[in-house]
């Protein structure tokens, strides 16, 4: 079995309000966006916000929970990239949850929620080298 991911989605209450967040606090470009769904290109899998209620009936009212403990993360290029995107993420609609600051593990990192309580590490680890196209691997 091929071990990778191919979508992942996120149910939003509000799409617009999520929009804004990952366009203006990400820079992200949506690739297709109805009045249901926006999906973005990512590199190797799609990531998609769609609006909560539609994709709870989809599951026919199944498996869908209030976010949890999980974290989606975003890695950038130095400590400074991360204070500068947690800042321009909470401007664009997100919720600080935490500065960012070195763990005990290495690195930097701080966390950040969207609109509608997701929440994104956004880290720098100098032992995971990202490429041109943004892939990080592990190790370096």
């Amino acid at each position: 079995m091929q071990q990778q991911i191919s979508v992942i989605t996120l149910g939003v209450r509000d799409l617009a309000t999520s929009r804004a967040f990952y366009v203006d606090g990400f820079g992200w470009k949506p690739v297709f966006e109805n009045d249901e769904i926006i999906f973005y290109q990512m590199n190797g899998f799609v990531f998609g916000t769609w609006l909560k209620a539609r994709l709870e009936k989809d599951m026919q009212g199944k498996g869908l929970v209030t976010p949890g403990a999980f974290a989606l993360a975003h890695n950038v290029g130095s400590p400074e990239e991360v204070d500068a995107l947690i800042e321009q993420l909470a401007g664009a609609g997100g919720r600080m949850l935490r500065a960012g600051d070195a763990p005990p593990h290495g690195g930097y990192r701080g966390y950040v929620a969207d609109p509608d309580d997701h929440a994104w590490e956004i880290a720098h680890n100098p032992a995971w080298p990202i490429d041109a196209e943004g892939h990080v691997r592990f190790g370096a």
